[in-house]
């Protein structure tokens, strides 16, 4: 089980994906600098989004600190948070 507040461990592996890539967690709940960091992105330059319904695609955007509850399938995006100009 993790140290983290408000973390709860199901016992049993939740399929999500993070920019593609296919992941596995026991906890239903992660902060989402965590999940940032197992996608191997900084939290300093990346936010983390979900994609959320089907015909109509919106993203939520989360705070690093903000603990996310993962869904069984949930797709979530790494967000640059600034990129240089030519």
């Amino acid at each position: 089980m993790s140290d983290q507040p408000n973390v709860v461990d199901l016992g049993r592996l939740i399929p999500f994906t993070i920019d593609g890539e296919e992941y596995e967690a026991a906890d239903l709940s992660q902060r989402a600098a965590d999940l940032l960091k197992l996608a191997g992105r900084d939290p300093a330059a990346f936010d983390l989004g979900e994609i959320e319904g089907k015909d109509r695609l919106r993203t939520r955007k989360f705070r690093d600190d903000e603990v996310v509850e993962i869904r069984k399938d949930a797709r979530f995006v790494s967000i640059r948070q600034s990129a240089p100009v030519a």
